[in-house]
């Protein structure tokens, strides 16, 4: 098994006045192919900053970060979206879908970015990812015709068009009732069996539970690194 993610003394510094902030302090961390890691932690103890500089939304003022063997840090924010498109995908607390589209719409849009596959092709990948998170029969429908759970399963499937080894995912039952909250971790737990590489932030411990590794963050240190048996 190969670290898919590696990093080594990964510092991100923000200027706020006179002090200096250290949103991440030396952080050192590998996670291998097809694990399912939570990263938890209070507010301000780093983990957002964590999970954008591990999906290429935000660069650290110093360190390594390999993805899947190919150095991250110091790329330009064009290369940046070149790596985001075609080896992550991503899963939001409010699903960031487009409101007058439909789910279908929604899901192939990654594609109409990248332009790999043919019009016909995009339309019958898509359709097969609605049916892979259980909405097969809903493409047509808009998100506001669409319950909170559903439209998270959108967005994973959404997530999942250009065929990622690594999806993150910040919160993604923050704003899901019970019932919806273990559907979806259900499906996420179902993707890592599968071999993708699953890497949440959340603060609920029952979510957490989900995931086969929990990282504890604090003042921009991982303080605790536990792996242990996920919730079936």
């Amino acid at each position: 098994m190969s670290h898919l993610i590696e990093i080594r003394d990964l510092s991100k510094i923000y200027a706020q006045g006179e002090e200096p902030v250290r949103a991440l302090d030396g952080v050192s961390l590998s996670i291998d192919e097809g694990e399912f890691v939570a990263i938890m932690g209070a507010s301000g103890s780093g983990k957002s900053t964590m999970l954008n500089i591990l999906g290429c939304l935000d660069t650290p003022t110093q360190g390594t970060y390999l993805l899947d063997g190919v150095e991250v840090a110091g790329r330009s924010r064009t290369e940046l979206a070149h790596i985001r498109n075609h080896k992550l995908g991503f899963v939001f607390q409010n699903f960031n879908l487009l409101p007058r589209t439909s789910a279908i719409e929604n899901v192939e849009l990654p594609d109409l970015y990248m332009g790999r596959l043919t019009r016909k092709q995009r339309r019958r990948r898509a359709l097969e990812l609605l049916k892979r998170v259980g909405l097969g029969g809903r493409g047509t429908h808009t998100p506001a015709q669409l319950s909170g759970g559903q439209q998270q399963r959108v967005a994973i499937a959404r997530a999942l068009m250009n065929e990622p080894p690594v999806l993150f995912a910040d919160e993604p039952t923050g704003n899901l009732d019970t019932k919806s909250s273990v559907e979806i971790m259900n499906l996420f737990t179902e993707l890592s069996k599968e071999g993708i590489t699953i890497v949440m932030v959340t603060h609920e411990d029952d979510i957490a539970a989900f995931a086969g590794r929990h990282l504890l963050m604090k003042d921009g240190h991982i303080v605790r690194d536990d792996k242990r048996e996920a919730a079936s």
